[in-house]
């Protein structure tokens, strides 16, 4: 029924528009969110109480099929995302200043091909506003993870200020931290995953979760989301700082600035990330490597082409101890998060 009825429905809002799609279906879950009890009655229905809860990084999951960041950057539908099976949701990536991301049109489909190419560029109303929005809602009920970046207006050289006034704004209200380190869509940012840059920066992240951690705040695994185009020395390089500094994960992976399989199409000269079927293959091998290079000692989120349930399962054979959704969610539909937690062991 999504792809035969409702998709054909969301893609013509807007006149083809993307992203008023995607507006249009957060205030349709925000709306549901509302209903009370809707979130885990539907959850139920979905199949996400039948799931596998896993514990990882000292967080209980009800279930290991997450949302990832992107979708619902302010957590604006936090209440309805359980309906549709989710057993965590990741909010962002938020910033310390509120800012409106790129010029439009900056979200693109590229749907025979089932993939997407976004250069949103980290468009959030700001790390204060969902701080207080966060506050509103108490406890979901679910276990939040929220992705933390630079504000564009932020120089290189203050960034580390940048994330670290977002961790402390947040810090109460997320059960863990990922800092964006990859998304190509803000200048400069990837230099970020440098060693010495990384290093510097979540040393600071976690001096700065220790003294909340001091005040009386419960501490909270930082996590690092990486980018698919990073060689694998590279990969090896940003590892052995996350191992030194004491990440507790990696995010693995972000949008490519590739565009493998999709280079004849009219929209792969549209500048932004990519995601969807095309990165399949890279991130399961991402993962993969990171399994291998940590030992399995370093939990990871596995994100990246996922689109059907063999997809989740290899991200999770390869070495994912959870997996997130995001562009899947736009081609299959809910029945995707059903049908991944049907099928877990």
């Amino acid at each position: 029924m999504y792809r035969k009825v409702v998709r054909p429905v969301l893609y013509r809002l807007g006149r083809g528009d993307a992203e008023v799609a995607h507006e249009q279906t957060l205030a349709g879950l925000r709306l549901l969110g509302r209903i009370p009890g809707a979130g885990w009655a539907g959850a139920r229905l979905a199949g996400a109480a039948a799931a596998s809860p896993r514990t990882v990084f000292g967080v209980r999951f009800p279930s290991p099929v997450g949302l990832a960041a992107g979708m619902d950057k302010n957590g604006v539908a936090l209440r309805a995302w359980p309906a549709l099976g989710f057993g965590f949701v990741e909010v962002g990536t938020v910033t310390a200043h509120p800012q409106p991301g790129n010029e439009k049109p900056r979200l693109f489909r590229l749907v025979e091909h089932e993939a997407v190419i976004n250069r949103m560029g980290f468009n959030n109303l700001g790390s204060a506003a969902l701080a207080a929005r966060l506050a509103a809602y108490g406890n979901l009920g679910y276990p939040l993870g929220i992705s933390i970046g630079k504000s564009k207006v932020t120089p290189l050289a203050d960034a580390v200020e940048d994330y670290v006034t977002s961790l402390r704004r947040l810090y109460r209200y997320g059960d863990y931290f990922a800092v964006n380190v990859s998304s190509p869509n803000t200048p400069g940012l990837r230099s970020l995953q440098d060693a010495g840059h990384l290093r510097e920066l979540l040393t600071a992240l976690h001096a700065e979760a220790a003294s909340l951690s001091v005040a009386g705040l419960a501490g909270k695994p930082i996590l690092v989301k990486i980018a698919p185009d990073l060689t694998p020395s590279a990969i090896d390089e940003l590892l052995q700082v996350c191992t030194d500094v004491g990440v507790a994960g990696i995010i693995a992976t972000n949008t490519t600035i590739g565009r493998p399989g999709v280079e004849s199409h009219p929209l792969a000269g549209e500048t932004g990330g990519l995601s969807g079927r095309p990165l399949t293959e890279t991130a399961a091998k991402t993962v993969a490597h990171i399994h291998a290079e940590t030992g399995g000692a370093l939990p990871i989120i596995g994100v990246g082409g996922v689109l059907e349930p063999a997809d989740a399962a290899r991200l999770f054979d390869a070495g994912a101890s959870l997996v997130q959704l995001y562009t899947g969610l736009i081609y299959r539909g809910p029945g995707l998060v059903r049908r991944i937690n049907r099928s877990l062991p």
